[in-house]
C-alpha cells in the first residue's frame, strides 16, 4: 500500500503539537499586551462619560504635550545616532581582537550594564557627579576641574541624554556584533585577491552586508530611548517635557478635568511611533539574515 498525505487532521494535530510550547507566552503577551493596548486605543477616543470623541487626540498633539512629543522624538534621535555610532566602533574592535577573553568581558559587560536603568541608575549618576559635593565631583575638583563651575549639570536635557548612553552603547554592541561576525573571513580574501583595497573592500562587500543589521539596531536604540521612564524622572522630576514623563503624570492621578482620557492618547501616539518603528526594524532584519546564515 503506498504511503499517502497526512489527513488534514493529523496535519491539525501535529501543527498544534508544534505550537503548544508557545500557548503560555501567547496568554501571558494578550494579557499583559494586548488587554492594555486595546484599553488604550479605545480610552483615547472617549470622553469622561464614555462617549466618542477626538479631543483627546487634538489635546495630545497640542500645546506642552506636543513639545512633550517633539523632545521625545529629539532626545531619541541623539540616542540611536551616538550610541550607533560608538558601539559599532567597540565592536568592531572586539571583532577584529585575536583573543576571547576580551569578546567575554565586552559581552558580559554589556548585557548587565544594557539592563541597568531606571532608578538604580539614577542614583548612580547623582552620587557621582549630582553636585558639587557629589563623589567623582569632588575628584574631579581636587585635580582642577569644576563641572558646575562650568554650567555643567545632569539635570537638564542634556543631562538625561548623557545619562542614557551609559545603557544605549552596551546595548548596540550586543545586537551589532553578530553582524560583524556574519563578515567572512573568505569575502575578504576574496576581494583582496581581485586586487581590491581594504576601503573598497568595506565600500562594496562590508558596508553594504552591515548596513541591514546597522540601520535596525539604530531603530532598537530609538525605540528604547523612546519608551525609557524612570531615569529621566528619576534626574528630571518632570521639568523636562518628555511623553513618557507626561503619561506617568496622568497614571499618578495628575489629571486636569475633562482631560481623563489625554493620557491614553499620549501612550496611543507612542504605540504608533514604536509600532511603525519595529515594524521597520523587522523588515531590516530579515534582510541582514540573509547573510549571516
Amino acid at each position: 500500500m503506498a504511503r499517502g498525505h497526512p489527513s488534514r487532521g493529523a496535519s491539525g494535530a501535529l501543527a498544534a503539537k508544534a505550537w503548544a510550547p508557545l500557548a503560555p507566552f501567547g496568554a501571558w503577551m494578550a494579557l499583559f499586551l494586548g488587554v492594555p493596548l486595546v484599553a488604550v486605543c479605545i480610552g483615547a477616543f472617549e470622553n469622561g462619560s464614555g462617549a466618542f470623541t477626538l479631543a483627546n487626540l487634538r489635546a495630545a498633539t497640542s500645546g506642552s504635550y506636543l513639545r512633550g512629543f517633539e523632545n521625545s522624538l529629539e532626545l531619541s534621535l541623539i540616542e540611536a545616532v551616538v550610541p550607533a555610532i560608538f558601539g559599532m566602533l567597540v565592536a568592531y574592535a572586539v571583532h577584529t581582537s585575536r583573543g576571547t577573553f576580551l569578546r567575554r568581558m565586552v559581552v558580559t559587560t554589556s548585557g548587565v550594564f544594557s539592563q541597568f536603568g531606571g532608578l538604580q541608575l539614577a542614583f548612580l549618576f547623582i552620587a557621582a557627579i549630582g553636585g558639587q559635593t557629589a563623589l567623582v565631583s569632588n575628584w574631579l575638583r581636587d585635580i582642577g576641574i569644576h563641572l558646575y563651575g562650568n554650567g555643567i549639570t545632569i539635570y537638564t536635557f542634556a543631562g538625561v541624554a548623557l545619562v542614557y548612553l551609559y545603557f544605549q552603547v552596551p546595548l548596540m554592541v550586543l545586537v551589532i556584533l553578530p553582524a560583524f561576525e556574519g563578515l567572512r573571513a573568505s569575502w575578504r580574501e576574496a576581494a583582496e585577491n581581485l586586487g581590491a583595497r581594504s576601503w573598497e573592500y568595506w565600500r562594496y562587500v562590508g558596508v553594504p552586508v552591515l548596513m541591514p543589521s546597522l540601520l535596525g539596531s539604530t531603530l532598537l536604540l530609538f525605540g528604547f530611548s523612546l519608551s525609557a521612564y524612570a531615569t529621566a524622572e528619576a534626574l528630571t522630576s518632570g521639568t523636562i517635557a518628555l511623553t513618557s514623563i507626561q503619561i506617568g503624570s496622568f497614571l499618578n492621578g495628575n489629571v486636569i478635568a475633562g482631560q481623563e482620557n489625554v493620557g491614553k492618547a499620549l501612550a496611543l501616539g507612542l504605540v504608533v511611533i514604536i509600532a511603525a518603528t519595529m515594524s521597520v526594524y523587522v523588515l531590516l532584519q530579515r534582510r541582514a539574515t540573509r547573510w549571516l546564515r
